[in-house]
């Protein structure tokens, strides 16, 4: 089994620790399935600066492919973030740097490599909507992480995204149970066979276009708890994960029983994340002098 982050890296500065963490959705997905087992590979940009070299040294000591990665002129993507009784907040960011002022584009090499893989995974932050059509050609799973932002589920959005996508992963830690289904079903009605909706406290469910199927989230333990970040990433590689080895493709719908086990894999895997800083720890501090230099200019959007 072989699975492929293509989109968004950004190093997370923890501004209350002083502390930066490498991370971004598409490669927190490759190093978690690297860490369940599966090897995994990053296709993206880095930034030529002090954060993008950071990004690619962690990646590459972690043991996921980089072979098919650029890195452009310009600075990589950075966000700043505060923990405030173990919930994280964004406070500002640079609109991704080079991941979307200067994306990834896929070459016929680039399908031939990821034609070997069983599931790519993307998100809103990569600027990856142009190349989805390419990405199903590949003959791979895709799934697609549209974050909390509704402004990321408007129908013009979701026309151009949801059609291509086999998985698509929504957060709704803020509505009520029926909220969420009529918005699940909305973005389903959009083209995506699968809608994976995660809650935070409250569990996830995933709508398979009749049924929705729930499991409530597991427990933590308050002495370890570090910070949320990462822990929708991890539901979903275990998720994707678990659904693959019960022999999910495009052309084989996972069953009532499959999706029950993966949702309790996904659950459990996202509550060993909270025990852990950052979304896959390997940070490194950086002193005010540092912080100045990088200072973000832009107020994050809702979910980044």
């Amino acid at each position: 089994m072989r699975v492929a982050g293509f989109g968004d890296n950004i190093v997370d500065r923890f501004i209350d620790r002083r502390i930066m963490y490498p991370g971004g959705n598409c490669v927190n997905f490759a190093v978690y399935s690297r860490q369940l087992g599966v090897e995994s590979a990053y296709l993206g940009v880095f930034g030529d600066d002090d954060h993008g070299r950071f990004m690619h040294g962690i990646l590459d000591s972690l043991g996921i492919d980089l072979r098919r990665c650029l890195f452009r002129d310009g600075p990589n993507g950075a966000t700043d973030i505060e923990v405030v009784d173990g919930e994280r907040f964004f406070r500002s960011w640079n609109e991704g740097g080079v991941t979307a002022s200067a994306p990834f584009h896929l070459t016929p090499d680039d399908i031939v490599y990821l034609s070997g893989f069983d599931l790519i995974h993307s998100s809103v932050f990569s600027a990856s909507v142009p190349e989805l059509p390419a990405l199903r050609t590949t003959g791979a799973l895709v799934s697609f992480d549209f974050s909390d932002d509704p402004a990321h589920r408007t129908d013009d959005y979701l026309d151009a995204v949801a059609p291509f996508v086999d998985l698509a992963l929504v957060s709704f830690a803020g509505m009520n149970e029926a909220q969420v289904e009529d918005e699940v079903r909305r973005i389903a009605a959009h083209g995506s066979p699968l809608v994976l909706a995660t809650r935070g406290p409250y569990g996830a469910a995933l709508f398979d276009g009749a049924v929705f199927h729930r499991v409530s989230a597991t427990g933590t333990d308050p002495g370890r708890f570090k910070d949320t970040m990462g822990c929708g990433d991890a539901f979903l590689a275990a998720f994707t994960l678990s659904l693959l080895r019960s022999g999910w493709s495009r052309a084989t719908p996972p069953s009532s029983g499959d999706i029950r086990e993966a949702l309790a894999d996904g659950s459990r895997y996202a509550a060993l994340q909270c025990y852990v800083e950052g979304a896959f720890a390997h940070g490194r501090r950086f002193d005010n002098e540092e912080y100045s230099n990088h200072e973000q200019r832009r107020v994050s959007p809702a979910g980044k």
